[in-house]
């Protein structure tokens, strides 16, 4: 544990990274030191009132909850004394961030990416000698990973600070590094991905259709769609249609409001019913129930993610797929238990079926969470920052089963992806979001 040096540890998913850290951190047992986890069950100590929708159901939010700048200067308050230079990095902090706009929004309303720079800057600000961060990267627009990669270089050289990067994936790992600790061997974390082996193929290009499919021409149409909070504007005058068998990428930085469109189509927000959307050719409002479009969409994302903070066996996790609710509250049956094993088994992780969801790692709770979306076999997949924290294995295997899924007949893909090289092949039209 030399002073002033850049460490990066590397491994594939559950290769003991985690582990690794939480004996260094024992070790170390000092207030300079700082740890920061980016595993998208962020909140899940703190925010025991947090449920999927509450991000859009504003209303409930209450007169407690905390805004944006007051945390982030009532942190600089009890991180040091309040001097020119702390305050200058505070600055330079905002503005590498783009923190200006975000400083009256709710602190439980701000995207997943907007969430990693708030606690991003709360940490930098106190300025320790040693700053752990686990997968720091995920989440953040390419503007922002590559800014935010000069700005940690910098800061070590400025503050005489250790670093270490906790990282899953060899193309994230600075060029600067001084050191590499690896609890993968080199050479299997650096093989070429292994595809989707042909039973596995084969078994999923032949699952039998579903009698009771929608089978609409236009799975999604929204027309001059517009989403306000107070004064602040979210979406305006948007018009997107999604037709049956589209695969779509869907992309914009941290804030520009992807979530909240998905969210529309989810039926997870409430200010749908003021919109003008159509849903498998049924218009909103029109007397369906949120579950009667749940049924046909199969969904994740980091709101999912940092939804299950109950430590449940992975296989109910997955059975909370067939029901369309965060936990499991009807009994799965035989029959739908070996449904939920089969797509455990097709990801890799019919061996978790038992294991406590919250003693998984990042990556292997994601692979869960993405089993429980295709669990129903959706007519429509939506699919939001689904690869955050897998290892290249992992990727392709993910990439693959989402291919290989679409190329059946009735299905329609959104993605969303901060990370061109995460998109399937199978992508054929591209929507960005702008600020």
């Amino acid at each position: 544990m030399e002073q002033q040096e850049i460490i990066a540890v590397v491994g594939l998913n559950a290769s003991g990274k985690t582990q690794f850290v939480d004996r260094l951190r024992k070790q170390m047992a000092t207030d300079s030191v700082r740890y920061i986890a980016f595993c998208d069950s962020y909140g899940a100590a703190t925010d025991k009132s947090y449920y999927l929708q509450l991000r859009w159901n504003q209303h409930d939010i209450d007169a407690e909850t905390p805004v944006v700048g007051d945390v982030l200067e009532r942190s600089f308050l009890l991180s040091g004394p309040d001097d020119s230079e702390r305050r200058s990095l505070q600055n330079r902090l905002y503005r590498l961030f783009a923190m200006e706009p975000l400083l009256d929004k709710y602190v439980i309303t701000l995207s997943s990416g907007e969430l990693r720079k708030l606690q991003l800057i709360k940490t930098l600000l106190a300025r320790p000698r040693t700053l752990i961060l686990d997968n720091p990267f995920i989440g953040l627009d390419s503007d922002t990973r590559r800014q935010l990669k000069v700005l940690l270089r910098q800061l070590a050289a400025e503050q005489h600070l250790t670093l270490y990067l906790v990282l899953s994936r060899a193309d994230d790992v600075p060029d600067y590094v001084t050191r590499t600790i690896r609890t993968t061997d080199e050479a299997e974390f650096m093989s070429e991905p292994a595809p989707l082996s042909d039973e596995k193929r084969h078994a999923l290009l032949t699952l039998p259709a579903h009698a009771d499919d929608y089978c609409a021409d236009i799975v999604a149409d929204l027309r001059r769609v517009s989403i306000r909070y107070g004064e602040r504007t979210i979406l305006h005058n948007l018009n997107w249609t999604i037709r049956n068998g589209e695969r779509w990428a869907l992309s914009g930085q941290n804030g520009s409001g992807k979530s909240t469109l998905l969210s529309l189509i989810c039926a997870d927000n409430p200010q749908a019913y003021a919109c003008d959307i159509t849903l498998f050719g049924r218009q909103r409002g029109s007397g369906e129930s949120i579950w009667d479009i749940k049924k046909h969409i199969g969904y994740v994302s980091p709101e999912m993610h940092r939804s299950y903070q109950r430590n449940l066996p992975c296989l109910q996790v997955v059975a909370s797929g067939l029901k369309d609710t965060v936990g499991l509250y009807t009994r799965a049956n035989d029959e739908e238990n070996a449904v939920c094993r089969w797509w455990m088994w097709l990801f890799g992780i019919d061996t978790l079926a038992d294991r406590p969801f919250l003693s998984l790692s990042s990556g292997e709770q994601r692979l869960v969470l993405l089993a429980r979306a295709f669990v129903k076999d959706p007519e429509l997949l939506i699919l939001d920052e689904p690869l955050h924290g897998l290892d290249a294995q992992r990727q392709r295997l993910a990439k693959d089963i989402i291919d290989t899924f679409c190329q059946r007949r009735n299905k329609t893909l959104i993605m969303v992806t901060h990370y061109r090289q995460e998109l399937p092949a199978c992508i054929t039209h591209q929507k960005t979001l702008t600020r």
